[in-house]
């Protein structure tokens, strides 16, 4: 009985010691000791020596530069979204098609490596859309401080960059958010999302701050994609050489029974403001932003104001605001969400299609809002989720000044899995 119990610590210890291949040797030489020492019969030790050479197999990652990779770590996030949602335009004729449809929203898949002294490579490819969410190199000499050089989000607003994509509340950023940083459209101002550049933060004692200099153009494509962008390795043209610069400072604590977290995030975007990129006009916005928990609740609200440079004529700036405010509050893995927001382009303009994702167009207004009222399910907390909502948008007032409206209705649904 004790033999039979050596056998199987001796096993033990050898397949520990070959699940790193700095062992490899060790274990032979183990193996041979307890053989001239009579625990195992050359049979056993033959058999040993089988498992361990399989677990080393299976437990290897194989790479270019073994001796320097410490760590390689696998992530990933794959949202399924359904939109249902139908717009109609006062006074029009005929109302445009409505959506109806499923569609893959996210497919991530990610890697980092881990190089040791505070060095990694950051990648992270979203299959559903073909392009870049992150490519990056990190040197972290501590949470106080990180220097990234390459591709990621500029540090600009609260749903945009304190906020990741598999943590909305609303399934979808807001009106505001998406009027504010989306691809510039001649509407939409294009100030933020993914940019390439060099990024310093770090995070002490409740205190965050993170600066960028990058690339003027929102880019996250691999190659062209069908029309005119650069794409992520693309060379600079008159109408984007110019750097943009970007700022974001936070902090937050814990009060009896909550906690808080307050933000301030500029960006400035040189000859990227005005009707036409590249002559000259500059583009700058600005975000203030709270949140705050106690218990099951939690509210959170963001500001946007900017000011774009000959942004509705060659004689007229515009200085576009918008604010959205969503209170939620969760009771064990159920949690219900309501959000409001509200944007007004200051004669630039704004579709319904702009703010409120997959919408039928409504027609270039000067403002717009949108209510979502929905519900979470936390499956297996935010790692399996389903979420729910019903939405309405309005849009209203010519950029002319006159009078009209439009409205978009429906429901959005998504399910999520992060790894």
């Amino acid at each position: 009985m004790a033999k039979l119990l050596s056998k199987w610590l001796a096993l033990a210890g050898l397949l520990s010691l070959g699940a790193s291949s700095l062992f490899a040797q060790d274990s032979k030489a183990l193996i041979d000791a307890l053989v001239k020492k009579g625990i195992l019969t050359n049979d056993e030790a033959k058999q040993i020596a089988t498992e361990v050479s399989t677990s080393q197999a299976a437990m290897d990652v194989a790479t270019s530069n073994d001796k320097i990779l410490k760590k390689l770590t696998i992530s990933g996030r794959f949202q399924v979204q359904y939109a249902g949602l139908s717009t109609s335009i006062d006074g029009a004729t005929a109302n445009p098609a409505s959506t109806e449809h499923f569609l893959l929203r996210r497919i991530y898949l990610g890697a980092k490596a881990d190089f040791g002294n505070g060095w990694t490579g950051n990648l992270n490819y979203d299959f559903a859309n073909a392009s870049f969410d992150a490519a990056f190199i990190e040197w972290k000499q501590s949470d106080a401080l990180f220097l990234d050089i390459g591709f990621r989000k500029a540090p600009i607003g609260l749903e945009e960059w304190v906020t990741s994509s598999g943590n909305l509340r609303a399934i979808e950023r807001s009106p505001a958010t998406r009027y504010f940083v989306e691809s510039n459209n001649g509407r939409r101002l294009g100030a933020g999302s993914y940019r390439t550049g060099v990024y310093l933060g770090g995070t002490d004692s409740g205190l965050s701050y993170n600066f960028a200099i990058t690339n003027s153009e929102r880019d996250e494509f691999s190659s062209l994609n069908g029309n005119s962008d650069p794409g992520v390795q693309g060379s600079g043209t008159a109408a984007n050489n110019t750097p943009s610069f970007w700022g974001n400072l936070g902090y937050g604590g814990k009060f009896e029974g909550g906690t808080y977290k307050l933000g301030f995030s500029a960006g400035y975007l040189p000859d990227q403001g005005g009707t036409v990129l590249g002559k000259g006009d500059n583009l700058t916005v600005y975000s203030a932003y709270g949140i705050v928990t106690s218990g099951g609740f939690d509210l959170e609200g963001e500001y946007w104001w900017g000011d774009n440079q000959h942004g509705v004529s060659a004689t007229q700036s515009a200085k576009p605001t918008a604010y959205w405010i969503q209170p939620a509050y969760r009771v064990g893995d159920w949690e219900a969400v309501v959000r409001y927001t509200y944007v007004d382009s200051d004669g630039r303009g704004v579709n319904i299609s702009d703010g409120t994702r997959s919408s039928p167009s409504g027609g270039t207004m000067d403002k717009m809002s949108e209510w979502f009222i929905g519900g979470n399910w936390y499956i297996k907390s935010n790692d399996v989720k389903f979420q729910l909502g019903y939405i309405h948008s309005e849009s209203k007032d010519t950029v002319t000044g006159g009078m009209a409206k439009a409205q978009s209705d429906g429901v959005r649904s998504q399910m999520q899995v992060n790894f």
